[in-house]
């Protein structure tokens, strides 16, 4: 198990950390370290803050995902889905809510807003060559693997 340091910031105090719900999720919940409730509006969005701080060692990232009970129930989505939080960045973790849904939504201090996903990922330098390798796909464009 990945070991990551993390800082509680003062308005994030007494909220809960990042946290699994279930032995095999993916996915650890962010809440809402919010100080007053946030009204999103329908088509609004919102930089809400998690009150937490992270020190990803290289070679992996942290991904910020919607919910599927929010996107489903209200239309709350996560706007750069999935957001990425580099191994160097060390300021605060927040979420771009946005509201796709017909009715504003109240985004309370404490509530489950978003997921956040850590995988590891490549480093990688170009190659330029002249062409590339063949393959069984070539250069067919969006939805050709499923036309015939």
């Amino acid at each position: 198990m990945m070991r990551v340091p993390l800082t509680r910031l003062a308005h994030g105090a007494g909220l809960p950390l990042p946290a699994y719900a279930t032995e095999h999720a993916a996915g650890m919940d962010l809440v809402a370290a919010v100080a007053a409730p946030v009204t999103l509006a329908p088509g609004a969005r919102a930089l809400i803050p998690t009150g937490i701080a992270i020190a990803l060692p290289p070679g992996v990232e942290a991904q910020v995902r919607a919910r599927s009970g929010l996107a489903l129930r209200h239309g709350i989505g996560v706007l750069n889905a999935p957001g990425t939080i580099d191994a160097d960045y060390r300021g605060e973790i927040g979420v771009i809510l946005v509201n796709h849904g017909e009715a504003p939504f109240v985004v309370e201090r404490g509530a489950r807003i978003a997921q956040l996903v850590i995988a590891r990922h490549e480093t990688i330098a170009w190659e330029e060559v002249e062409r590339l390798p063949e393959s069984g796909r070539g250069a067919r464009g969006f939805g050709s693997t499923g036309a015939r």
